[in-house]
This record gives structure tokens, sequence and C-alpha cells, in this order.
């Protein structure tokens, strides 16, 4: 089982992706910033890599206009030596990719214009893979589209263009059910009817379901049946509902608790999980350390980014994390983040917080200037730069 993340990699230097307006799109523009963003994808695979994150979707806007203006721009012959690079990094982890086209990519619109413009953007997508030389367990993920007032012609329509579009899309090409239109059983049945596998997500089931009494590992049992060995492993998409926004709205990270009960509730030949998530890597790597890889010294790595706003809110917890860490040789990823969990949960207390930042002032006291001291403790008081490295 592989454990993934979407597009971007969150807090980690050189991995932004660049963009420019339609208006300004000229062709070395473009180029240009497809290999800056080849780097920042490379900088994100090594990243990966470091972390034991072996599934990992690719953002569609890679190459900035990819379908719209760019079929003829030569990006791959361009940064081809950057290409073949993350390949290599790619195929010797043993990483697994995917793409997902955005909602107006549309196979089954009434509209021919619109589904000439998706089979173009299918084709830049199936292009960008296969310019990475990858075999087809490296997927590109799509809804079915809309039903448009008529579900059955709908789903022709897609049977329709399906049946004529290139073998180097159809080969990478799966189906995902949706929140609003069309459910995990209409997707089983229509990729029953044209060869191509199913994804299943929780979380769209959950506010678009096909049947209630069905748990998610029975959905995704039907599907495992529509993917065959040159598909490679199974894959799911895996959420969690936000608390305080509207239903389908991912949270802000995985909680822990959930996830596992989840994979627990798998069948035997566990599939590869793509988790959709405000906070990408911090959540796969929070999820790949319970549940398939402990790591004791990447979990020391995620305490220093989380310690100082645990400590803000809960000292207790912050020292009871400290005592757990140094034990070196058990497994103490889950009580680990469900104490980071819950404290984080908790409100920041202001002396708390002002205490915290103390800590964190202590790195920098010493190197700090005259004027930047001040701008620090504008009162002139004395400065707390001498607290213990034990609490650091």
């Amino acid at each position: 089982m592989r454990i993934g993340y979407a597009c971007l990699a969150i807090a980690l230097e050189g991995a932004q992706l660049k963009t420019c307006t339609l208006k300004t799109a000229q062709t070395e523009r473009v180029l240009s910033l497809a290999g800056k963003n080849f780097a920042a994808l490379e900088r994100m695979i090594d990243y990966n890599i470091s972390n034991h994150i072996s599934f990992y979707r690719i953002s569609s806007d890679i190459v900035p206009f990819g379908s719209r203006i760019t079929a003829g721009l030569p990006w791959d012959t361009a940064y081809s030596n950057r290409l073949a690079s993350i390949a290599a990094k790619i195929k010797n982890s043993n990483m697994r990719v995917s793409m997902h086209p955005g909602q107006y990519t549309v196979l089954n619109s009434p509209d021919g214009g619109v589904v000439r413009r998706a089979i173009e953007d299918l084709t830049y997508h199936a292009r960008f893979l296969g310019q990475l030389e990858l075999d087809t367990t490296h997927k590109i993920i799509l809804h079915i589209g809309g039903k448009y007032g008529d579900a059955a012609s709908a789903l022709l329509r897609f049977k329709q263009v399906y049946r004529d579009l290139p073998a180097a899309i159809t080969e990478r090409l799966v189906l995902e059910n949706d929140g609003s239109i069309f459910r995990i059983d209409e997707v089983l049945d229509l990729c029953h009817r044209i060869g191509a596998p199913a994804v299943y997500d929780n979380l769209h089931n959950a506010i678009n379901p096909a049947d209630k009494t069905k748990s998610d590992a029975y959905w995704i049992k039907l599907c495992r049946e529509t993917w065959h060995d040159k598909d490679g492993a199974q894959k799911t998409h895996y959420s969690q509902q936000h608390p305080a926004k509207l239903r389908g709205a991912h949270s802000d990270t995985i909680a822990i608790d959930p996830f596992l009960d989840y994979c627990r509730s798998l069948p035997y030949n566990a599939p590869d999980i793509m988790l959709e998530v405000k906070d990408k890597n911090r959540s796969a790597v929070k999820c790949v350390l319970c549940a398939s890889l402990p790591n004791q010294y990447l979990l020391e790595t995620e305490w220093g980014r989380y310690k100082y706003a645990v400590l803000e809110r809960s000292p207790n917890d912050y020292q009871f994390i400290r005592e757990l860490l140094k034990d070196k040789l058990g497994d103490h990823a889950l009580l680990f983040y469900q104490t980071v969990e819950r404290a984080l949960a908790l409100s920041v207390d202001t002396g708390r917080a002002v205490n915290a930042l103390e800590h964190v002032w202590g790195y920098f006291a010493d190197m700090a200037s005259p004027s930047e001291i001040r701008s620090y403790r504008p009162c002139g008081t004395d400065i707390c730069a001498d607290h213990s490295s034990s609490h650091r």
C-alpha cells in the first residue's frame, strides 16, 4: 500500500510552481516557467523519496496552459535532461505518480468544442507522463462529466467518445465518482462497459451515496474488479470532511485515528491511497509513519515542525512528547500524532504563546543586531536568550 498527496508540498523550499496570465503567456515565457516548474517537481520528488512517500499526484499546471496554447511547445526537448532525471528518480524509488485534469475537462459534453478541448487536455497529460517514460500503472484520473438532464444519454456520449480516444490516453485513464453528479455505482457500470478502472472516493460517496448501507470496503472491493495487471495496484482517494465548511470540503489535516480505522477496514490487497487534504505532504508523512513505515529519525524531524505550536497550547503535551521521543527503539508514531492533534485542537493561550516565542528567540538573540533586538523588545526589557537547550 502506497500513501501519497496531491500536487504541492507545503513549506518546502524550492517547490513552488510558477504560472502566468494567458495575456502574458508568450512562448519564451511559458518555456521558462515550465523549466522552473520541472525544477520544483524534482525538488518534490526528492522530498518524497527522503520521506518514504511513494505515491504522488503531479499538478496539471506543471506546464502552464499545458493544453490550451502549448500543444506544439517543445518543453519536452528543451528540458529533456531535467525530465530524464525526474523519470529516473521516480522509477528507481518505485514511486507511482498520477495526474488529475480539472473540472473543465469533460468528455461527455453535448458541446463538441468542449469535447475537443477535453481531448486536447488529456493528450497533454498523456504526453507528459509519456515523456517520463512511465508505464501504464501511472494514471490520469477523470470524472465522467455532467448528466445534462439525461443521464443515459450522457453516459452513452462518454462511451462513444472514449471508444475513439488514442490508446495513449485510454491506457492511463481511470474514472472517479464525484460528490454531486455520478455516484460510484454509475461509475462502476460505465467502467465495466468500456474497460476502464474505477477510483473510489470516500468523501464523494459520503455526500453523494450510491447506497448508504454499503461500506467503503464494499465499494473498494467492487472497484478492484475493474483493475487489471497492466493498470498496477488499485488506487483510491481518501479525505475527511472539514468540520466548519460546506459538505465536501477537505479537512485541513488528516485525523489519524479515523484514517487508521479506514485502513483496517480495507480488503486484504489494500489499494494505494491518495490523500486529498489541505496540508498535503504533512498529512502524507503522518499517515506513512503511522500506517506503514515507523521511522524514529523522521518522527524527530516531524517534532521539530510541531513543537512550538504544541508548546503555545499545551506545555504538558509538549513535555510528554519530549519524554516519549527519548525512547529511540519504540514505535511511537501513533501516540506522537494523537498527542499533537489533541494539543493543536486547543486554543492558543497568550502567556504560553509568549513563552513559546521566547524559546524560538533563544536561537537568534545572540545573532540579532541592536535594531532587531529593539524591534523584538521595543520596550527595552531584557532579552530572555538563555533558555536551556533541553527545551529546544
